[in-house]
């Protein structure tokens, strides 16, 4: 990929770096050269194992809202800022709405004031948004860039848009080259199963142990499950391609996947004779379907998703076992929720 080339010899800062998707971001941009790949990571919701041990990797565990920290990392002059990190996600920010306004609000506003102050040197200020969380439960499908919603359910979701609005923010008052991508259910190596964790990762984790995988609701709601490296493409095209500035658009896959289809792949690949076991639905989660357009990246980066379901499930399984060891230390759920290993589908 000859646009990956032009990373080589670039400073860039990932926020959330050791996470699902910025662990790969990470590796990605480190093995096309970047001169120094900055992680800032709390390891709040990831591990310090899944970071990339590359020479010109230099993680730093700390949190978007602490000032020195941030005076640690933009003293470095990264030219690339993508922010991944979060206070993730809607059953976690149900819990602890003001930790997720924390995070999510004064931790973005705090990077996107610092990053304004070194605008000289910034070439782009990547954000992660959520397309499953701020188009609200009424939206048409698919699900299109212009549609707005106020009926977000919970803070999480709040959130993330308030993100996108602090973006419009800095890029119209002080000319920040901010773009603003909307992730549609990530899946795939990298993620460990947990409490707040999303549903792939957890039904795997299940499967293997031969437990029965809990679908909270019907079975009959959809998901647009995309892989981490269709994701990880579009991102790094949007740090690049100078016609998205001031925009946003989804990364997703463009199909709907059944959640009982999934849970039936799942145990199927994986050989699990426990079945499903069917829960309430949580009062947040309203949406009985999630499918999005990804027109406008078509247009604007060339962006296509390329990985076929059933391959993503089936390397995010492999990936897995390869690192089980690892995910068994890992994975954590808080009282009371060990045995029902209860699943987030909507991210």
């Amino acid at each position: 990929m000859d646009y990956l080339k032009r990373y080589s010899g670039a400073k860039v800062l990932v926020t959330g770096g050791a996470g699902a998707i910025g662990s790969n971001l990470v590796r990605a941009l480190a093995e096309a050269g970047a001169e120094k790949v900055l992680v800032l990571d709390n390891l709040s919701s990831a591990e310090r194992w899944s970071v990339p041990s590359l020479p010109n990797v230099l993680f730093i565990e700390g949190d978007v809202r602490d000032e020195v920290k941030l005076k640690r990392v933009f003293f470095e002059e990264p030219q690339y800022i993508f922010h991944l990190a979060a206070f993730f996600a809607n059953q976690n920010s149900v819990d602890h709405p003001e930790t997720d306004l924390e995070v999510n609000g004064l931790g973005t506003l705090k990077l996107l004031e610092y990053a304004s102050i070194a605008k000289a040197s910034i070439k782009r200020f990547v954000y992660a948004s959520s397309g499953c969380s701020i188009y609200g439960s009424n939206a048409p499908m698919p699900l299109k860039e212009e549609f707005m919603s106020l009926h977000l359910s919970t803070p999480y979701q709040i959130t993330k848009m308030l993100g996108e609005l602090y973006c419009n923010f800095f890029h119209h008052h002080y000319d920040l080259p901010v773009v603003k991508t909307r992730f549609f259910n990530s899946y795939g190596p990298g993620e460990v199963p947990g409490q707040y964790r999303n549903v792939i990762p957890n039904f795997i984790y299940r499967a293997i142990k031969k437990m029965p995988l809990p679908i909270t609701g019907t079975g009959e709601e959809t998901r647009d499950f995309t892989y981490v490296t269709d994701i990880i493409e579009g991102l790094l095209k949007a740090g690049l391609y100078e016609n998205v500035i001031g925009q946003e658009f989804n990364l997703a896959s463009e199909v709907e996947t059944r959640i009982k289809d999934l849970a039936e792949m799942i145990n199927n690949i994986t050989n699990n004779p426990a079945g499903i076991q069917f829960l309430g639905r949580r009062k947040w989660d309203t949406k009985s379907r999630l499918l999005a357009s990804v027109d406008r990246a078509r247009k604007l980066i060339g962006y296509e998703p390329k990985t076929l379901f059933d391959q993503g499930l089936r390397n995010t399984i492999q990936w897995f076992k390869d690192n089980w060891d690892n995910i068994e230390k890992s994975a954590s759920f808080g009282p009371g929720a060990s045995s029902a290993v209860r699943t987030i589908v909507t991210k």
